[in-house]
């Protein structure tokens, strides 16, 4: 796989919008010949003393280790890890040469700043310009030189492509099924207030058990939650939905921090119904946390800059995001059977080692396309792989799965004939159980909309597996013959091949309910139609904000931060605990998949290690 077919991979790509497939963008040519606009990249360096920070880790999260949750500040992170100041000012000098501005934020990222010949020299490569419909953005074009004053220092180089590449993983139930719903919906065989498909936060606290906590005065009072989002959103929705849950909240919970200018008004366009579930869903679990939303443009450099933002602020005890792209696309100018290359990856990674560190609570989406990912990035002439999300995929990250809840869901034919469909217990979520219904309506699943959807999951073909989730049984490797090609062409254009069995990092890590048609109620704003409230939403991306909710909830009942809940998870199993006793931290989801990987006992690449019993995993830790 060449680094010049990834760069023309990234050209072809660069057509996804929030709306769905858009135009084959158009090369408008070299940048520095068509526009005189300034380009910014963000600089990551490489960590120093970077072969001891796994040791560090393990030794922080283990309760046996007289460093156990002895987090870092960010100064002492600094202090241990940051590149030294001979290397940074090896870069700056680099940069500087080559005609560029430069700032150094916290001592491991330099922001630079000059025009696309500028850009060119310093980093070694040839930037385009590209149009996709109404969207005109830069990207590289062929393989990425760094130059030797540079390639021992630097990590990787974000901001080089502008395309909102990001999507939210966020899904609602197809129109093709949700207009043949019956008024009832579905039936409610959980006992919580609300039927699924019109879950509130209410729902999933009486659900996964968090009441007790709640009994206990543990609310999140003195956490602080911080969202990670590419679009703005309405702070009064939020406050209208917990205020009709009977939510006591603080009228000021709520702080906007804008990351490289923020991401503009709030629109449906942009995704800024994601970001108001993501603060309706971990404020309402935890209601006495503040809530920090970092929010910046949809570029890989904002949703770097965001993260190392609420990482260095270390004001967030727990951080979410249910933002997402298939890891791959972000490997930078590289062969991709080579990930320490991965640039982009490896700079997203260093930030989240030192979030852990820190002991902040990190949670991203796992995705809805299921084991393929694919979320309306890749054309529907390509071929379909099995793949991982990011920043999901990453080892220092909670990786939120999704199930579907148990009930009758009720159906109406076009006949008028009742068409019903039993879940008889919580499963992995995929709409495989729907496909009897669509083929009822004369539809291939394809068409209904049912596939492909469903939890993300599977292994990372990227990130090794980290050392909390080495001996877990269940794991798997890569599978072999995942090509990423072009149907429409003859012959078909090969674009990725990658690698077979490779020993990755798994997930999910954890799931909750996702599904739609078993879903959620959101409170929203829409800059097309006004507000509403809308029923029958899911998607792993409600899984992430309420991990992060329910974090809040851990710190408080344990006294301090907790930090990276995956570690604790795969402890528990491993050591046989998770499952047993009178109070099992988790309840194993052993029934449906993700269109390939199949849920079962134990770990699986569908639902993780299971759903969470909050309260008792809560006292696990406590």
């Amino acid at each position: 796989m060449t680094s010049v077919r990834l760069g023309l991979l990234a050209a072809v790509l660069s057509t996804a919008t929030l709306a769905g497939q858009g135009p084959k963008a158009r090369d408008l040519g070299r940048l520095s010949a068509v526009s005189s606009e300034q380009v910014t990249a963000t600089v990551a360096l490489k960590l120093r003393n970077a072969d001891k920070i796994d040791a560090l880790v393990a030794a922080i999260y283990n309760r046996a280790s007289p460093q156990f949750h002895q987090f870092l500040t960010p100064a002492e992170f600094q202090a241990r890890f940051a590149p030294s100041a001979a290397s940074v000012n090896k870069v700056v000098s680099a940069v500087k040469s080559a005609g560029l501005s430069v700032e150094v934020v916290n001592g491991t990222l330099v922001q630079v700043a000059g025009s696309a010949a500028a850009i060119e020299r310093a980093f070694g490569v040839e930037l385009h310009q590209f149009q996709a419909g109404a969207n005109v953005f830069h990207a590289p074009v062929g393989a990425q030189h760094l130059p030797a004053t540079l390639a021992g220092e630097v990590a990787g180089v974000v901001g080089l492509d502008t395309h909102p590449r990001y999507t939210p993983r966020l899904h609602r139930a197809p129109l093709a099924v949700r207009q043949h719903l019956t008024p009832t919906g579905v039936s409610n065989v959980n006992a919580t207030p609300d039927a699924p498909g019109e879950w509130t936060v209410t729902d999933f606290a009486q659900y996964y058990n968090v009441k007790p906590l709640y009994a206990r005065g543990i609310t999140g009072a003195g956490r602080t939650i911080g969202i990670v989002t590419l679009a703005s959103f309405t702070p009064s929705d939020a406050f209208a939905y917990w205020s009709s849950l009977g939510l006591k909240v603080d009228p000021n919970r709520i702080t906007v921090v804008k990351i490289d200018g923020g991401a503009g008004k709030p629109s449906d366009a942009s995704g800024s119904d994601e970001t108001t579930l993501d603060v309706e869903q971990s404020g309402g679990i935890a209601p006495a946390a503040k809530i920090i939303v970092y929010v910046a443009p949809n570029t890989d450099k904002a949703f770097l800059d965001a993260f190392a933002r609420a990482v260095s602020d270390n004001a967030a005890d727990a951080i979410s995001t249910s933002w997402g792209e298939w890891e791959e696309f972000l490997v930078q100018g590289t062969a991709i059977s080579d990930p320490k290359a991965a640039g982009q990856l490896a700079a997203f990674h260093n930030v989240f080692v030192q979030g852990a560190m820190q002991g902040q609570s990190l949670s991203a989406a796992a995705g809805d396309a299921g084991s393929f990912d694919n979320n309306g990035e890749v054309p529907a002439s390509f071929s379909n792989v099995l793949s991982a999300d990011h920043p999901a995929s990453d080892s220092f990250i909670l990786a939120a799965g999704g199930t579907t809840l148990p009930g009758v869901q009720k159906f109406t034919l076009n006949n008028g004939s009742a068409f019903n469909v039993n879940v008889t217990k919580e499963r992995g979520w995929s709409w495989d159980y729907l496909n009897g219904f669509c083929a009822a309506l004369g539809f291939d699943p394809v068409s209904c909309g049912i596939f492909p959807v469903g939890t993300g999951g599977g292994v990372s073909a990227v990130f090794d597996v980290p050392y909390f989730q080495a001996g877990t049984p269940g794991l798997r490797t890569t599978e072999p013959k995942q090509v990423l090609q072009d149907n429409s062409t003859t012959p078909p254009t090969v674009f990725l091949t990658l690698p077979a069995n490779f020993a990755g990092r798994n997930l999910p890590d954890v799931s909750f309910n996702a599904d739609p048609e078993t879903g959620y109620t959101v409170f929203y704003t829409s800059d097309q139609s006004g507000f509403g409230v809308f029923d029958f939403f899911g998607g792993t991306s409600f899984v992430a904000p309420q991990l992060a909710g329910v974090s809040a909830l851990i710190a408080q009942n344990a006294g301090k931060r907790v930090g990276l809940l995956s570690i604790p998870l795969y402890d528990q199993v491993q050591a046989g605990t998770a499952y047993a006793g009178k109070t099992p931290a988790i309840r194993d989801i052993t029934d449906g998949n993700n269109e390939f990987y199949p849920a079962h006992v134990g770990y699986d690449q569908a639902t993780g290690v299971g759903v969470l019993n909050v309260t008792n995993f809560a006292d696990t830790l406590k």
